[in-house]
């Protein structure tokens, strides 16, 4: 439990992105006596845990999170590789991860929000970082891209009861009397007891830093991955053997720790991918908070095992978007590099007038300056294939929103729509589409235009990695006819 609950103050409200997570539930209990808590969820929710109120929030959508958003002191961001609520989903995890953070944070600056928090996970001191730990980085830095201070919590792996690593390893526990230990085992790391990160997210919600800052949270103790196994399986009262499997692939691990937990390999793969980095707080003062984490490993062990008893219920990080109901929806998000000195409105309109000459004349684009409407035009018959309609009030420099209009592909919604956007050093650009609907039966539209949406994309990035190496050659050419 949080040891000092005060000076918080009632008055103050804090917006917590993953309320409804494992983290974020604990959170709610533990904050609710000193802060006006309010959670977002993508599903309705009503009061309760500690949180005023829920607020419904697709955090894929900038809309959606400065209603989330609004009225907020403080935000909390516990989200971690996102996955949107579609049937179909085409793109990088990092780069799904980075499109929320960009949005909660234009959001947080546009609300007058003063301090954000980010949980995030303890980095090695290495350049070569796995795609899981990349976009933990990425995400601080689109967090704090507006300016508002953050102050970023990397905690090792948080063993509580109902969080899906501590299940993720009970189970494995559990599971195998002979435990086949592949070398990653042998990786030095420092996990946090959940208790310990809540006391660390109280702390320094107390400040009000005027700069950004992190702070490494780990246990007292480094050990391996499989001495955590041994003292995992001591605190569930198990004798466990292990044996070193040198061998034993990233592949073949991945494979090992999904069919044994039951957890998604979306879920597992960064997770083993990460593991050949050791994972340990820095002892330099300018990453320690005052308060130290204080549990030791065999007690966050005993204490989890306690709280969870022998219950082995699937969390819901387990149950991935496999067999999801509803409208049959679509996200698609590729990330392009921008020529220097380019900007999101220069990529739209570039689109706009490469793809007909790359579809080599079959579809033509036809605008109106009137309406700012856009339509895709099957030029050996004249039908419309799609409309895209600019929202004007949405856009600016940095980001182009254009409403999907109906047409023979599409379904004609209110929220479908097609984004260019600009993030992190301004040079990366998001392409995506978000609650598409498509109008060709789904059995249909999944092997022809959802891939072929996805090989145009790729084309269109292709393109504007080559436009720099052409602009800068055509530079000599300006300067001698001038």
């Amino acid at each position: 439990m949080i040891t000092d609950l005060s000076p918080g103050s009632q008055t103050s409200r804090v917006v917590v992105a993953g309320g409804s997570g494992f983290i974020g539930q604990a959170l709610g209990a533990a904050l609710s006596e000193s802060y006006h808590l309010i959670g977002l969820s993508r599903s309705e929710r009503g009061p309760g845990g500690g949180y005023r109120e829920y607020r419904k929030v697709d955090l894929f959508a900038l809309r959606d999170s400065e209603a989330g958003l609004k009225g907020a002191d403080i935000a909390i961001y516990l989200v971690h590789s996102m996955m949107p609520a579609a049937r179909l989903v085409q793109g990088h995890f990092k780069d799904l991860d980075i499109l929320c953070a960009d949005n909660f944070a234009r959001a947080a600056a546009l609300a007058g929000v003063k301090h954000i928090v980010y949980v995030g996970g303890l980095l090695p001191e290495s350049s070569k970082l796995s795609e899981h730990l990349k976009s933990r980085v990425e995400v601080e830095e689109a967090l704090s891209s507006t300016g508002i201070p953050v102050t970023t919590l990397r905690a090792g792996m948080v063993v509580g009861p109902g969080g899906s690593s501590y299940q993720l390893l009970a189970r494995l526990v559990r599971r195998l009397p002979v435990m086949a230990c592949p070398s990653w085992t042998r990786t030095r790391m420092q996990p946090v007891a959940l208790k310990d990160l809540l006391q660390a997210v109280h702390d320094v919600l107390r400040e009000s830093p005027e700069e950004s800052r992190v702070f490494d949270i780990g246990a007292p103790e480094v050990l391996t991955y499989q001495d955590l196994m041994a003292a995992t399986a001591s605190s569930l009262g198990l004798k466990r053997r292990f044996l070193p499997v040198p061998f034993l692939s990233p592949g073949l691990s991945r494979l090992w720790v999904s069919l044994t937990t039951g957890a998604p390999k979306a879920l597992v793969a960064p997770l083993i991918e990460s593991l050949r980095h050791e994972m340990i707080a820095r002892e330099d003062a300018q990453f320690r908070l005052k308060n130290r984490a204080q549990t030791s490993v065999q007690e966050m062990l005993i204490d989890a095992a306690k709280e969870q008893g022998n219950e082995d219920h699937t969390p819901r990080a387990f149950k991935g978007t496999k067999g999801a109901k509803g409208e049959s929806k679509v996200c698609s998000v590729q990330r392009m590099m921008l020529p220097e000195g380019r900007n999101a409105e220069w990529a739209a309109k570039s689109y706009f007038e490469w793809l007909p000459r790359a579809m080599k004349g079959f579809i033509k684009v036809e605008e109106s300056a009137v309406e700012s409407e856009i339509q895709f035009v099957f030029r050996p018959t004249g039908h419309k294939l799609l409309g895209l309609r600019r929202l004007e009030h949405r856009c600016s420099k940095d980001r182009q929103v254009l409403r999907v209009t109906s047409g023979l592909l599409a379904r004609d919604t209110e929220r479908g729509r097609l984004e260019f956007r600009q993030v992190l050093d301004t040079r990366t650009l998001i392409a995506s589409i978000h609650e598409f609907v498509p109008r060709l039966p789904w059995w249909i539209y999944r092997p022809t235009q959802g891939l072929f949406h996805r090989w145009v994309m790729g084309r269109f990035g292709r393109f504007l990695s080559r436009q720099e190496s052409v602009e800068r050659r055509s530079v000599p050419d300006v300067q001698m006819h001038e």
